[in-house]
Parts: structure tokens; sequence; C-alpha cells
């Protein structure tokens, strides 16, 4: 016979049983592919593509990267991969990011860009775009804008094991981002700017057991 004191403890452990389980924070997802992927990579199609052939790669033409750093600031406040879906078309009405075409758009091309449904249309970015590849048409007389970012490239770079150990700004990010508003350039703050680094393959803060570590030959995999 069980008495009413010895079914205390067995209805503690049916209630606890019972409790949903905490899951615990996950750094990397092994896809069907036998690929390790941090999480924002592992289920979009879209965004896994982009992060096994593009992200943190080397990007060091003045195009490439007055592309990235033009695209890094409409996505400011948005998921990155709202920017993806929309390259093609921030592309085709940004004249493919050309920075001499860009710097020369007009308050007619403003008004045309604020009418296209297909990107992102905020005047702010838009301003800030056209005045970004005025500074950047600027910056050649000292070298040039891809030479410009990569001398903010840090001696070292992290190595996360999880994701609470990937940095969103750096010393060269902020000194980076300072270093550029002096230049005349906007939307780039120093969070956005250690976006930039990492997407370009200035650092590498893939976790250490993602496959694409040490992939950009930038920096070595341990």
């Amino acid at each position: 016979m069980v008495t009413k004191k010895n079914s205390q403890p067995a209805k503690r452990a049916a209630k606890k049983a019972a409790r949903p389980v905490r899951t615990q924070p996950v750094d990397v997802i092994v896809g069907v592919d036998g690929l390790a992927r941090p999480p924002w990579a592992a289920t979009d199609a879209l965004l896994q593509a982009y992060y096994d052939t593009e992200w943190g790669m080397p990007v060091r033409d003045e195009r490439g990267l007055f592309e990235r750093l033009s695209l890094e600031a409409f996505q400011s406040g948005l998921s990155w991969a709202t920017i993806l879906r929309k390259r093609d078309a921030f592309r085709e009405v940004f004249l493919d990011f050309n920075p001499d075409a860009v710097a020369a758009f007009s308050e007619g091309d403003v008004a045309r860009l604020m009418a296209d449904e297909r990107i992102i249309r905020n005047r702010a970015k838009i301003l800030a775009t056209i005045g970004n590849a005025r500074a950047t048409v600027r910056l050649r007389d000292e070298g040039g804008l891809a030479a410009f970012i990569w001398s903010f490239q840090p001696k070292v770079t992290p190595a996360p094991t999880l994701l609470s150990d990937i940095p969103t700004t750096s010393a060269e990010s902020v000194a980076l981002s300072k270093a550029l508003r002096a230049k005349g350039f906007v939307f780039v703050g120093p969070t956005t700017m250690h976006a930039l680094m990492e997407a370009t393959g200035i650092v590498d803060t893939h976790l250490v057991d993602s496959h694409r570590r040490g992939s950009s030959g930038v920096w070595p995999r341990e």
C-alpha cells in the first residue's frame, strides 16, 4: 500500500519530467551534407550558399568593397537575408556599384530609387550610398578604398568556439569607422565595419568547428 507520504517523491518526479526541457544554445549545426555551419547559415538555402561561397572570402577591389560597404549600410536594422534577396535589384539600380557612376547620381536618380519597390527605399541610406561613392572616388588620391580598408587588418583574428565568443566590434573596426568618417563616409559605425571586415576576410570569425574556418587563405584554420 502506497501512503500519502511515500507518494510525494513520485509526484514531484512526475511533475519534473513533465516540464519542457530547456534546449542548450546550438553553436554549429551539421547539415545533411555532413558540413558544420552556424545556425544562421544552416537552414535557409540562400544564406547557406552565401556562407559556403562568399562570406569571409577576401574582397580586395574597389568596386567589390564599395558594394559590400553599401549593402552593409542598407542592412542596418534589417536581416542580411533581406539584403541578399534584393541584391540583384540593388546591383541593377546602382549600376553594379560602379563608384564613378553612383557618384554622378542626381536628385532625379534619388527619386527613381525611392520609387523602386525592389530595394530598401530609405532616403538616408540612398543618399549615404551616393555620398560614399563620391568619397570613394576622392580616396583614390590616397591609394584607394581597398588599400585603405585593408590597412586596418588586425595582427590576429578571433578563434571563436561558441557563438557568444564572436565579437561585434573590435579596436580595428572602431578605428576604421573613425577613419572613414574623417574621409566623408557615413553609415560606417564600428559594428557595421566589423561586419564588413568579417564578410570580406579581413578577420575570420568562422567558428572553429565550421567547415569554412580558414577557407579565406588570409588566416590559418588554427
